[in-house]
């Protein structure tokens, strides 16, 4: 069933929560470590964030392009991981089909362009909301941190004697700040979104958050994976319609840990970009560029931990959509 689609317009930032700018077409191209983005005939670049660069393509159309750069800790890397781009396309593409019945997405049935195809989809040009939509099911990253300075998440009281990747009594609402490039996100409580983009609004947000997460993490356990918590982003359309946008469930939005190694009190292994999170803590990197370069080893385990996802949840074997793109 599809959720009551409510027609709430989104303010132009959260005031006081330091949101960016939520008109895709005019957001600036901010330059920390993100090489420019490439030509494309037919298409004019209006911005590039962390992994993906974005064009005008057409009157209320944006082509959207997943590159392989990789970002930690708010920073992106100067090495890439092969194949990502299309792993995060594929992956979003197939839980947009999915999500369909709870929420509409921003994909459109367009064609892309030679150059980027496999890498790219053509989408609606929306007005998005200044929040990141983040649920939790299980404690970690910076939840937990949070938790640990004074047991709650964003506002939310937990029960005391949590652990690393404890599954919570039921999945949270988490919102956070939509940081500038180079600049860090922020848990922020739902009151502060509430206070920036209206009740009506935040309450919509919430709901459709909480309900994207609880079926992707059916799906998810079904296939043996762990969906410990996700980012979504929503936008709306001109008439107020609240559309899914940019990647969903992918590695770089979400943790998936392989259900028959969950063990709360630990770090759990993961199908995402932690092992690149792990690495950099370890190497004693202060957070300020010039980031490390990846070691070749750390790169090839990342592609194969996001090409494991893919096909453990798709059950179709990565090679199989790299020649159908390819055709």
């Amino acid at each position: 069933m599809v959720l009551p689609t409510r027609r709430t317009r989104p303010l132009p930032s959260l005031g006081t929560v330091g949101a960016r700018p939520t008109t895709l077409c005019a957001m600036s191209h901010a330059t920390h470590g993100i090489p420019p983005a490439p030509p494309i005939d037919g298409a004019e670049h209006v911005h590039s964030g962390k992994v993906r660069d974005l064009y005008r393509y057409g009157e209320g159309r944006l082509l959207m392009v997943a590159s392989d750069r990789i970002s930690v800790f708010d920073f992106v890397l100067d090495t890439t991981i092969p194949d990502k781009g299309e792993v995060l396309t594929r992956m979003s593409l197939w839980w947009f089909e999915r999500l369909a019945p709870l929420v509409p997405n921003h994909v459109l049935p367009v064609d892309v362009p030679e150059a980027v195809r496999g890498r790219a989809v053509v989408c609606e040009a929306l007005e998005m909301y200044p929040v990141e939509c983040v649920a939790r099911g299980y404690l970690t990253g910076s939840g937990l941190l949070d938790y640990r300075e004074g047991g709650e998440v964003c506002g939310i009281a937990l029960a005391a004697g949590l652990e690393d990747g404890s599954r919570l009594p039921e999945p949270i609402f988490t919102p956070a700040t939509k940081a500038a490039i180079g600049d860090h996100d922020e848990n922020v409580s739902y009151d502060a979104v509430a206070a920036g983009i209206g009740a009506d609004a935040a309450a919509h947000l919430r709901e459709l958050t909480l309900a994207v997460y609880g079926r992707a993490e059916e799906i998810a356990r079904e296939q043996g994976i762990i969906l410990a918590d996700t980012k979504l982003e929503f936008g709306a359309r001109a008439d107020g319609t609240v559309v899914l946008g940019d990647e969903v469930l992918t590695p770089d939005s979400s943790r998936f840990w392989p259900a028959d190694e969950w063990v709360p009190g630990r770090a759990q292994p993961s199908f995402d970009k932690q092992i690149v999170r792990d690495w950099a803590t370890s190497t004693g990197w202060d957070k300020s560029p010039p980031a490390p370069e990846i070691p070749d080893e750390v790169v090839a385990r990342t592609r194969e931990q996001y090409i494991k996802a893919y096909e453990m949840l798709t059950g179709e074997p990565f090679d199989a959509w790299l020649a159908r793109t390819a055709a």
